[in-house]
């Protein structure tokens, strides 16, 4: 019987291959292994968080035999969301990722310390904007069409909390994920900030006939 990827709810057992998924695609969307002392550091920043406080907004694409192979997940609110990571998650990690030197030395403290000042994720001028997400999918389901059904899922879900619209940020330098997201009718914002290494992007989470 053949079987087919599909989205589902995230379940804890997929959490081994979010961290996967995550060090496999956090390196402008390339994998960050060859880059990083631990890249580790990337889920316990970037996937891990959110599906330890927030677990109802994280979907994965499933390959059909149980494993996830790719995912997305966010929050609907990012002022709490930076509060319940400050008080809730930092300490569960902490020990293992101290907090590095400023400035940071190498590329793992410059992750190190995003993981340290979960406040940087509250920006003013995204106020308008105040869910935000993470998507990643492996290399070999990229460009199939499930970061589409992905993306629907979860502003779906985004839309049901009354969250009325998203933003992400996203190295410049990954001109891949750029187009995608253009294609899924998110627009550059103007934030101090953005424009040189990182970008923000943000859209409704309205109109997903669209997508």
């Amino acid at each position: 019987m053949t079987t087919f990827p599909a989205i589902r709810p995230y379940r804890p057992e997929d959490r081994p291959a979010l961290d996967d998924i995550c060090v496999r695609t956090a390196h402008n969307g390339q994998d960050s292994r060859p880059h990083y002392t631990d890249p580790g550091i990337f889920p316990v920043t970037f996937a891990a968080p959110y599906v330890h406080l927030e677990p109802e907004l994280a979907f994965v694409l499933d390959d059909g035999q149980g494993r996830a192979v790719g995912y997305i997940l966010g929050t609907a609110d990012t002022a709490s969301f930076a509060e319940a990571f400050r008080t809730t998650w930092l300490p569960l990690v902490a020990d293992r990722y101290p907090e590095p030197p400023h400035p940071p030395r190498t590329p793992d403290e410059a992750i190190a310390r995003l993981l340290h000042h979960p406040e940087r994720m509250v920006v003013p001028e995204l106020a308008a904007y105040p869910a935000h997400l993470h998507i990643d999918l492996l290399p070999d389901r990229q460009g199939r069409g499930h970061g589409r059904h992905l993306m629907r899922t979860f502003l779906q879900a985004l839309q049901d909390r009354g969250a009325p619209a998203v933003h992400l940020a996203m190295a410049a330098a990954n001109t891949r994920a750029r187009a995608f997201y253009d294609r899924m009718g998110f627009h550059e914002l103007d934030v101090p900030g953005g424009g040189g290494s990182v970008t923000y992007l943000g859209r409704t989470t309205k109109e997903l006939d669209r997508l």
